[in-house]
């Protein structure tokens, strides 16, 4: 059977807004509305996807208790959401969890945690994380934190992974957690190749031979994660999809993250409601490129590395906008047809859709001490 994975899914921070996801999620600007909104459960039901790994994601901007405290508030609003929605979801740490939830209907529900900084220096806080849950991690975020650098960071802190890092790394290894190095930057990269034991994922990101990207992965990247057994999961993300979106858009986005935190203070208000409905607007008055980019990233790394090493990490709800034709997750079911137009086996598709990902954290976790 074909198994549809979204490695990548930041519906926790829109569960943390107040989101029923038991229900449509509707956008809009007053209150119980929401500017950006791309999952629910009933629409990834509409979407045909199998399985989400949401992200619990911490800002690099917060203090280290403060970041655990997050942590553990989105964790907490992930299994309240799943507890309310029984008849359609289900928590899952495993491959062999979430193919049985497939079998009886249910939609499995993974927590990945999006940077390292809630653990803090402390590798209990790891294992703790883990209990809860968590079956991957991104290293960091848009900053460098106590793990290692980020592909975004002004200047580096470690010119690499700290230390500290180098213990994460084989602790992570030794719980079957996955690496996840999305967001982490080249010298990063390269040393969590030479630390880690087991095959490693990038979870949200895509290359940067179609789009010179600093979040991007290049071929010789993609190339020396696939010979350790690693996957990348393509981002639906135009910006990192193609380079002259994010050119005409980039200071848009701007305006728009900006004025989503001054609504967020007062979504009653139709002064800030107003204003954020022109941020939003505006920006999507640019043309976005076709959600067939996202089957051109694929294309690229099938032909570098082959069909067992790429996959599709959505990062919806974490991204402003999403490919033309590809608004939310219910319309998941046209990258798959577009896989099959262009003449990939039902075989490899599989692989694509989800199989691949979850044969890499299935070796991930035999792999545990």
């Amino acid at each position: 059977m074909m198994f549809l994975l979204d490695s990548h899914c930041d519906a926790p921070l829109m569960l943390a807004k107040g989101a029923d996801f038991g229900r449509r999620v509707e956008q809009g600007y007053t209150p119980g509305k929401f500017p950006i909104t791309h999952v629910d459960f009933r629409r990834m039901k509409k979407g045909g996807v199998n399985g989400s790994f949401f992200a619990i994601y911490t800002s690099n901007a917060l203090q280290p208790d403060a970041a655990t405290r997050r942590a553990l508030e989105l964790i907490s609003r992930v299994y309240d959401a799943v507890e309310r929605n029984l008849d359609l979801v289900s928590l899952t740490t495993t491959p062999s969890q979430a193919r049985r939830n497939a079998r009886n209907g249910l939609i499995s529900i993974f927590m990945g945690m999006e940077n390292g900084a809630p653990i803090q220096k402390d590798l209990s806080m790891l294992r703790m994380f883990r209990r809860l849950g968590i079956t991957y991690m991104t290293l960091t975020h848009a900053r460098s934190n106590e793990i290692c650098d980020s592909c975004t960071s002004p200047e580096p802190r470690w010119h690499g992974v700290s230390p500290f890092g180098r213990e994460v790394i084989a602790e992570m290894n030794r719980l079957g957690m996955m690496i996840d190095v999305s967001h982490i930057s080249d010298e990063s990269f390269w040393d969590v190749l030479k630390y880690s034991k087991a095959p490693v994922v990038a979870t949200h990101s895509c290359c940067r031979a179609l789009n010179v990207h600093p979040r991007n992965m290049t071929d010789e990247m993609i190339s020396a994660m696939a010979e350790r057994g690693g996957v990348i999961q393509i981002n639906f993300y135009p910006s990192f999809l193609d380079s002259d979106y994010n050119a005409k858009v980039s200071e848009l986005i701007d305006v728009e993250e900006v004025t989503q935190v001054e609504w967020l203070k007062d979504p009653s208000d139709p002064a800030l409601q107003e204003r954020m409905r022109a941020a939003v607007e505006a920006m999507n008055a640019v043309p976005r490129p076709s959600y067939r980019k996202i089957v051109d990233h694929i294309d690229h790394v099938v032909q570098l590395v082959g069909v067992r090493h790429v996959g599709l990490g959505s990062d919806f709800d974490g991204i402003e906008t999403c490919p033309d034709g590809l608004e939310d997750i219910s319309r998941m079911q046209k990258i798959i047809i577009e896989l099959r137009r262009r003449g990939y086996s039902e075989s490899d598709i599989r692989l694509i859709a989800g199989g691949n990902f979850l044969r890499v954290m299935e070796t991930v976790q035999q792999m545990a001490d």
